[in-house]
């Protein structure tokens, strides 16, 4: 005998079931049909300016559905070259890594590199962000921001350096800072005794030479708050469970935050300052990318990109790579605090793309 309970739960059993049909549907008719999918990997400081340039070229180009994710860069890169995922286009913060990570690794079963030219697309600039809730955000100065790092009470975020260029350029930076302000000890004032196994600092007249090791985790009650990618401490940093975390300058105008600016030869931004940059390198200890040496060397900030030999869909990351170096995407980076560099240079002409090539000029 069917009561009208039984009746009143069998209908809500067919209502549940329909709206998971119904939302099924829907989910897929989130796929566009009959378009072309571009899967493009970037560094996390290209977030608000791709998500914008990625709508526009959409406009543009309603037959194609840009795919954007976002990693650290040394990430961005060990996805195409060691994880063999199929993506369109890789942008980087650092374009060293494209050469160190990409040309020197083949195809499974081929003797063709993962890429085989890099584009240097924009540059940028460190400086050291914060909050109005940060502690001392009143006190800090230009000329005093070392020492309030310095304080056991305040906390700092850290971007990996073993897979997020903006890690390893910070460190850089506050050795850099030792001798610009002539004061020793400003690196271990920040970063000593806060890892269990230390980050070591080698100072040599030419070079000084700063040893990450292999497992770098902080202590517990450790001031120093470590994430995979400098984006990943702007949550830190407004919940205030951090106080200071350097960022790139774009990224930190972006989310309207508070800003040191940082001397052009400690910020890794003018090429007055190049030699400044280049006494600085960061090794890491141990054997990280199979049988690359994982040396990363001071230069001046230039984001690369490139099209990985095994894009599924290359002539539409060409068309998204024109329409980013074109008049609408430059005005995009540009209203981001993130301008292109003119010229775009690209290091080994003769392999990249015939479509692209009146877009760029020789340069390493």
């Amino acid at each position: 005998m069917i009561t009208a309970c039984t009746m009143k739960l069998k209908q809500t059993n067919f209502h549940i079931i329909l709206v998971l049909i119904l939302l099924s549907q829907l989910l897929a008719g989130c796929t566009p049909k009959n378009k072309t999918p571009l899967v493009v990997f970037a560094a996390g400081s290209l977030i608000l300016p791709m998500q914008q340039v990625e709508k526009a070229f959409e406009k543009s180009r309603p037959d194609i559905d840009v795919n954007l994710e976002f990693h650290g860069s040394i990430q961005v890169l060990r996805h195409s070259a060691e994880l063999h995922e199929p993506i369109d286009l890789v942008m980087s913060a650092d374009h060293a890594l494209i050469p160190m990570l990409m040309y020197t690794q083949d195809l499974p079963g081929t003797d063709i590199p993962y890429a085989s030219w890099s584009m240097k697309f924009a540059t940028n600039s460190m400086s050291l962000a914060y909050t109005p809730q940060s502690r001392y955000a009143d006190e800090i100065t230009p000329d005093n921001w070392f020492e309030i790092l310095g304080r056991d009470d305040v906390r700092i975020g850290l971007s990996d350096p073993r897979f997020d260029a903006s890690g390893y350029r910070t460190l850089m930076l506050l050795k850099l800072a030792e001798q610009v302000y002539s004061k020793e000890g400003i690196f271990s004032s920040v970063f000593g005794g806060q890892f269990t196994t230390p980050i070591r600092d080698l100072d040599r007249p030419e070079q000084t030479t700063i040893l990450v090791p292999e497992l770098l985790e902080t202590k517990s009650g450790a001031k120093v708050f470590m994430r995979g990618s400098s984006i990943q401490l702007l949550s830190l940093l407004e919940s205030g469970d951090i106080d200071y975390a350097f960022e790139y300058r774009s990224v930190i105008e972006q989310h309207k935050l508070e800003e040191i600016v940082l001397p052009d030869e400690i910020n890794l931004g003018n090429p007055d300052h190049l030699q400044d940059y280049e006494k600085m390198v960061v090794k890491l200890d141990f054997q990280r990318f199979l049988t690359v040496e994982p040396l990363f060397r001071g230069e001046v900030i230039a984001y690369g990109l490139t099209i990985p030999a095994d894009a599924p869909h290359p002539q539409e990351a060409e068309q998204f790579i024109q329409f980013l170096l074109g008049d609408e995407g430059r005005q995009i980076m540009s209203a981001n605090h993130h301008p292109l560099l003119d010229p775009v240079t690209v290091d080994h002409p003769a392999s990249l793309p015939e479509s692209l090539q009146p877009l760029v000029q020789p340069g390493g």
